[in-house]
């Protein structure tokens, strides 16, 4: 196995390919990942330090991780990650996906599945394709809808992150939540 490695590193240098990151093919031998892949794995590792922690503390970690989960989706996604009453993320749900430039969010379904998670708060979350941060009006107006719908619950909104690609915009840090 190590001398595969070697000889895989070698050929792969010896392409000129020596700041490729490399993965191993079902075969035994090493080549230098698609882009894809390395997304993939960008994603897991994310995912993976956003659930070791404590608690979600820091708004980086949180941005972070979703710049990687929806930053370069063609599509919109809305999505709901579940806290506990001490900020501790219980789970991350994609619950709707639309279109390049809108997707229909049923509040009910958010209060069913805050229900279902026992969440004690959320962070609501969606992407443009566009690539254009800035909340529009439809977004605060679901904003204030779901804020509403679960409340009614004592679930509280403690943020609303919109995803641009490498951009995001807050409603807690605009003031909007």
């Amino acid at each position: 196995m190590y001398s595969t490695l070697l000889s895989s590193l070698a050929d792969l240098d010896s392409r000129g390919e020596t700041n490729a990151l490399a993965v191993m093919d079902r075969s035994g031998v090493y080549r230098c990942a698609t882009d894809e892949e390395v997304l993939f794995a960008a994603q897991r590792i994310c995912g993976s330090r956003l659930k070791a922690g404590p608690n979600i503390s820091s708004p980086a970690q949180l941005k972070e991780f979703l710049g990687f989960r929806l930053g370069n989706l063609q599509h919109e996604v809305f999505a709901v990650i579940h806290l506990d009453s001490q900020n501790n993320m219980l789970d991350y749900t994609e619950m709707f996906r639309g279109t390049l430039t809108q997707t229909s969010v049923y509040p009910r379904e958010v209060v069913v599945e805050c229900l279902k998670k026992g969440s004690a708060g959320v962070f609501l979350v969606h992407n443009h394709p566009s690539g254009i941060e800035a909340p529009s009006a439809a977004d605060r107006t679901l904003t204030d809808r779901l804020k509403s719908a679960l409340a009614l619950v004592d679930v509280r909104v403690l943020d609303h992150v919109i995803v641009a690609g490498t951009r995001m915009a807050s409603f807690a840090e605009l003031g909007m939540v």
